[in-house]
């Protein structure tokens, strides 16, 4: 947590530095100002549309509370573990600790990472359509950069319809995959476990397609509007300083955004400021808003998610009964 923190503290205090100018702060509207409360807001709002999301994906298992708990944990971990790998390992565990069986917990983050790939499916052939009116990839990146960025439209798009195929349409055919990948001689070792977990998938498939329809759309509505009050978020914050297009910013938003889910360092510290700097930087007029913005925008999205997310894993910590004692308990009573 502290090696994420000087990392994301240590880029943006430079960015300031090279970018500082006291009298550009002449130019501030106020008029603008109030984006950045409704900024903290939509930070807020996003919270609770992804603790829907899993409230609703454990059948209602997680209370309002806990899927709060569950949100901001995986929030905290994801704020300090590399972006490649994420927070949920941690969420399963909380999880857990809010009485749901460690088998189901798997099925649940299962359950959101298919809704996350569907997201992907929905949005990357928008953003490469967009980009042929709009420079949603700023030229100031290079060739260097623009292919770095087709490249990670490409994998998010290929793992997303893999995935979608696999678990909605033939999920024999993942657990076919599975074999193939287990027969490589490094991953030897691990045959008899990738082997049982493609069997796990087969039945996560089973137990996805007895769900209504409804079920699944639900979710997924769930699941877009916690994405695209992320995706807002740079967006608002850079609209709180000046007048700028308001879809280019929303779309660059959206690729800054992805991009992101490859940066390897914990939180996404130092690559986080920098994607923000390449991607809405060069929509400034003024410079001088540029470190002011990154603030406020980490603040809300990394700061923010470590403060709620250390109160939250303290809570977890704490000693809990096991849940034998409690249904033995309630049986007494019953």
């Amino acid at each position: 947590m502290v090696f994420s923190i000087s990392l994301s503290l240590f880029t943006m205090g430079a960015v300031m530095y090279f970018t500082w100018s006291p009298e550009g702060f002449e130019y501030v509207q106020l008029k603008r100002l109030p984006g950045l409360i409704i900024a903290f807001f939509v930070s807020l709002l996003r919270l609770w549309f992804l603790a829907a999301k899993y409230r609703i994906l454990s059948d209602n298992m997680l209370s309002w509370p806990g899927s709060l708990r569950v949100i901001l944990t995986w929030d905290f971990a994801s704020a300090i573990t590399p972006s490649t790998i994420g927070g949920g390992p941690v969420a399963a565990y909380a999880m857990t600790r809010e009485r749901i069986p460690l088998g189901k917990s798997g099925g649940i983050m299962l359950y959101g990472v298919l809704l996350d790939q569907l997201f992907y499916v929905m949005i990357i052939p928008i953003l490469i359509t967009m980009g042929f009116y709009y420079e949603v990839i700023p030229s100031n990146v290079g060739w260097v950069g623009i292919g770095a960025m087709f490249l990670i439209y490409t994998a998010l798009l290929l793992y997303a319809l893999i995935l979608v195929y696999g678990l909605l349409v033939n999920p024999k055919s993942l657990k076919k995959l599975v074999r193939f990948l287990s027969a490589i001689p490094f991953l030897k070792g691990l045959r008899k476990k990738l082997l049982s977990e493609s069997d796990n998938l087969v039945t996560f498939s089973e137990n996805l397609r007895k769900k209504p329809r409804s079920f699944l759309v639900k979710a997924f509505a769930f699941s877009t509007l916690g994405w695209l009050s992320r995706v807002a978020l740079p967006s608002i914050v850079v609209l709180s300083f000046f007048p700028a297009d308001v879809l280019l910013t929303f779309l660059r938003s959206f690729s800054m955004t992805l991009a992101g889910l490859f940066i390897p360092t914990p939180g996404g510290s130092g690559g986080a400021e920098a994607l923000f700097l390449l991607f809405q930087g060069p929509l400034y007029e003024r410079v001088v808003f540029i470190g002011v913005s990154i603030f406020f925008w980490r603040l809300y999205t990394y700061y923010l998610s470590i403060g709620m997310g250390v109160f939250v894993m303290t809570w977890y910590m704490k000693p809990q009964k096991p849940i034998f004692v409690e249904t033995h308990r309630d049986s007494k009573k019953n």
